[in-house]
């Protein structure tokens, strides 16, 4: 692996970088951006380290019989008369938003797409190989000063961005749980959502605001409030050194683990300040429900598919965040759609199924509006004009904060609550074979990939890889009588192989990394632990691989 260090005179000292450094780079990389990203780096690393401690011990608690509830400490902030500080005003509408990896052509697309928000994303739908990484930067740079272009070397395809209005940019950097192996301050890795907060910020700030937008960002997978802290910590000191009032940068937290169900309150509390709300992030919530309750075996899962959003304990978790976000003065966004259009030939020949999929998106978007959301995810251009239209009809303001949902009471039991359904054969074989595609595209750098008619990426692979473990771990009863083991997951693996070898051809699949991403199925669902995230191992392999 190429790399550079502190004697080259353009990194700051004490910094290494454990990769090539190509032409175009060091605008990203420059002197003053990585002094930045240093002294944040020095500053706070030591704290992430600390809280990922914290969920450890945590999880420990929850493994020797404790539940989620609501905190006790912090009683007086849920029960207090505060509200944010105001949100900006181009930032008010935000009723469809697409998400998406930060790759050229993606991100052109996305914000020529008609949708309010583009959410560049560095985490579950990206591959932090270093060349993601960076080029994501350049990419989003020129995105903000409108010079992104692009041309498709298989296709001879241009790619620029539209005159007139463009989606808004919320940058969504990595969770906490993930480190830049390619950057060491003081001998260690930087934390991965450092590296890509302090890059993005530092750039594009002030021509952000310039454009009359913000430095506006989504932060995921945090699982406590002491997590927001250290957020908000991090945006005062990164807007006084660039010289911008404290409160320009604008949050938007994803409640997607079941612990974060339990503080919303105190999430919009640490970051009232930068605070615009809350988002559901309803398939990392479902992988996080049975992770943190892993070892109670009356909470296991039925089939995902099974698992829509008008299941009680969904319907309590969403309703909720409505109810806390309007309280407080900020947003309660919906959830992601990831259905994707059915192409070609194949679209002829599923017309039904394309019709009733397509019904289901509508529904599902009626739902979140008539519920109180501001606004929903979706994963395709295609469905901006469904979700729109469902929003315009029932939303005729720029959103609904005012609606307050007097109506809903926060409920320990309901969100906990797990439902009966069915537990299918063709339900496991579907799970193993989205963790063996998934994986396999994401060692080989795409973290987004179509499969199935659904957009994949890490979210939905985790709760697929979870729901199998958790039905290996309690012998699970399938419809066609079989008994989930280890065994059953590892010959089905095994043949979803042999017949991923057939349809690929030889030469196709030995080209691919789906021998790595069998081997690393096997661990994460018939291991003796519930792994934190696949993409820990996963990004191993990457490292280990030069990327």
């Amino acid at each position: 692996m190429g790399g550079a260090s502190s004697s080259e005179g353009a990194i700051p000292k004490g910094m290494e970088i454990l990769a090539e450094i190509k032409p175009g780079y060091e605008e990203i990389l420059s002197r003053d951006a990585l002094d930045f990203l240093a002294k944040l780096s020095r500053k706070y690393s030591g704290r992430v380290s600390q809280l990922l401690e914290q969920r450890r011990e945590q999880q420990a608690r929850f493994d020797a019989g404790e539940k989620p509830a609501f905190l006790a400490e912090t009683k007086k902030i849920r029960e207090g008369d505060w509200k944010v500080a105001p949100l900006p005003a181009d930032f008010q509408d935000r009723r469809v938003e697409i998400t998406g990896p930060t790759d050229r052509k993606m991100v052109i697309n996305a914000l020529n797409s008609g949708a309010n928000v583009y959410m560049p994303d560095f985490e579950d739908s990206n591959c932090p190989t270093w060349d993601n990484m960076v080029q994501g930067q350049i990419n989003l740079r020129d995105a903000v000063r409108g010079t992104v272009s692009f041309e498709d070397p298989h296709t001879g395809k241009e790619y620029a961005l539209k005159e007139g209005k463009r989606a808004i940019m919320v940058c969504r950097p990595r969770g906490w749980h993930l480190w830049e192996h390619h950057v060491l301050v003081d001998g260690q890795a930087v934390p991965g959502a450092i590296f890509d907060f302090a890059l993005y910020f530092f750039h594009n700030a002030k021509q952000l605001l310039a454009n009359g937008n913000g430095p506006y960002f989504y932060l995921p997978k945090m699982q406590s409030h002491l997590e927001c802290r250290l957020w908000n910590e991090i945006f005062v000191d990164a807007q006084k050194a660039l010289g911008i009032p404290n409160g320009t940068i604008k949050a938007t937290c994803l409640i997607e683990t079941l612990p974060a169900a339990f503080e919303m309150d105190e999430f919009i509390y640490e970051l009232r300040d930068h605070m615009a709300g809350l988002n559901c992030g309803r398939w990392d919530y479902m992988f996080s429900f049975i992770k943190t309750m892993r070892n109670d075996p009356n909470r296991v899962m039925p089939d995902r598919s099974f698992l829509t959003m008008e299941m009680p304990f969904m319907r309590a978790y969403t309703q909720l965040v409505v109810k806390t976000c309007h309280k407080r003065g900020c947003f309660a966004m919906g959830g992601m759609s990831a259905v994707i259009p059915i192409k070609g030939d194949e679209a002829a020949n599923n017309a039904v199924m394309e019709k009733a999929v397509m019904e289901k998106v509508r529904a599902d978007k009626l739902r979140e509006v008539q519920d109180g959301h501001d606004g929903t995810w979706v994963a395709h251009p295609a469905l901006i004009p469904i979700a729109k239209e469902v929003f315009d009809e029932h939303m005729k303001t720029p959103n609904q904060i005012d609606r307050q949902r007097d109506d809903v009471q926060p409920d320990a039991e309901a969100l906990l609550a797990v439902p009966e359904g069915p537990k299918t054969e063709a339900t496991l074989r579907n799970n193993i074979n989205v963790c063996i595609l998934y994986m396999a595209a994401w060692i080989g750098g795409t973290g987004c990939v179509p499969l199935h008619n659904l957009m994949e990426d890490a979210a939905t692979a985790e709760i697929s890889r979870a729901q199998v473990w958790q039905w290996v771990r309690y012998g699970a009863q399938l419809d066609s009588g079989k008994t989930v083991t280890a065994e059953l997951v590892r010959q089905v693996i095994e043949e979803e192989v042999e017949a991923l070898q057939k349809q690929l051809g030889t030469d196709k699949f030995a080209a691919g990394e789906y021998l790595d991403a069998a081997f690393l199925t096997k661990l994460m669902c018939c291991g003796r632990e519930l792994h934190d995230f696949l993409t820990l191992p996963a990004q191993d392999i990457i490292i280990a691989m030069g990327k």
